[in-house]
């Protein structure tokens, strides 16, 4: 469980840091983990965003320090990188309910927003589908770009491109390079690029590559030879999606010979009925033998 004991070391780094400039780049290689894997991680696991967390605990800090000190509000907004009293004020109100001032003078109820502790509990009797997949070198041709921002706007601005990519017909041109005997048969894909120096990632979505003029606007992209653990799923999106992914790193991996190599992450979708609640997909982890 050497990925668990990795979580564990980078919430005592963002702990030891907190009234500090955290840049998750560096979280990440307390878990010895890009940035971009990293803080997926954390929110499958967690339930909420690095910046989430970071600011919860920063808030709820912050009210203890005024409950119970003699500092100004404008220090402690400071010490918790605010840059002016306003912003500070905003934040605190709404995350405890009152201002700064009401809780350092009228000693009102604060919220509390608790340090994490990972601890697995490992649980018998549940079934998990997958299969392991060795396969060689393969190319894709697919729409590529660099996302950063953190977690929480990286995946708004992933979403946003699948509805551009619907509307301007990249899917459909994708859709033209995909057949039966390809690797991932007529699906389209989205490969998440594991960057482990930057902060920022690259997000793909495309289709297995077998030759022929390559569109406008898409590139072909190679996906180097790899052990794949293959997850199939059905379900509603997207509870079904992050609900595997929660398993996968909480279930299987803490119980299976495998744990996860870094490297690319690919989500392969056979159809485009996202919103039917028996949509089928699969998720493809780079692994490696414990």
């Amino acid at each position: 469980m050497e990925w668990v004991k990795g979580l564990q070391k980078a919430i005592d780094y963002i702990e030891d840091h907190i009234t500090e400039d955290i840049d998750y780049a560096e979280i990440a290689k307390q878990a010895y983990s890009s940035s971009f894997h990293f803080q997926r991680v954390f929110h499958i696991i967690c339930g909420y965003s690095i910046g989430e967390y970071i600011r919860n605990r920063r808030l709820s800090l912050a009210g203890t320090d005024l409950s119970s000190g003699n500092e100004k509000v404008i220090d402690i907004a400071l010490k918790y990188g605010y840059n002016s009293p306003e912003s500070f004020s905003r934040a605190f109100t709404k995350f405890h309910g009152i201002t700064p001032v009401q809780a350092k003078n009228e000693k009102l109820t604060l919220k509390s927003f608790s340090r994490v502790s990972v601890k697995i509990t490992l649980e018998g009797g549940t079934t998990m589908d997958y299969r392991i997949e060795k396969r060689k070198e393969f190319e894709v041709i697919a729409k590529r770009a660099r996302y950063g921002g953190g977690q929480e706007i990286s995946q708004k601005n992933i979403h946003a491109t699948w509805a551009a990519c619907r509307a301007d017909g990249t899917i459909d041109t994708l859709c033209r390079y995909a057949n039966p005997e390809n690797i991932f048969g007529g699906a389209i894909v989205g490969i998440c690029f594991d960057n482990p120096t930057e902060g920022d990632f690259d997000y793909a979505i495309g289709a297995a590559y077998s030759g022929g003029d390559v569109a406008a606007g898409l590139t072909i992209e190679k996906v180097p030879a790899n052990t794949w653990a293959v997850f199939p799923c059905t379900g509603k999106m997207p509870e079904a999606f992050q609900d595997l992914y929660r398993k996968i790193y909480t279930e299987f991996f803490p119980t299976s010979k495998y744990q996860s190599a870094g490297g690319m992450c690919i989500e392969v979708y056979p159809s485009d009925e996202i919103h039917d609640d028996n949509f089928h997909f699969e998720i493809w982890l780079s692994v490696e033998e414990k």
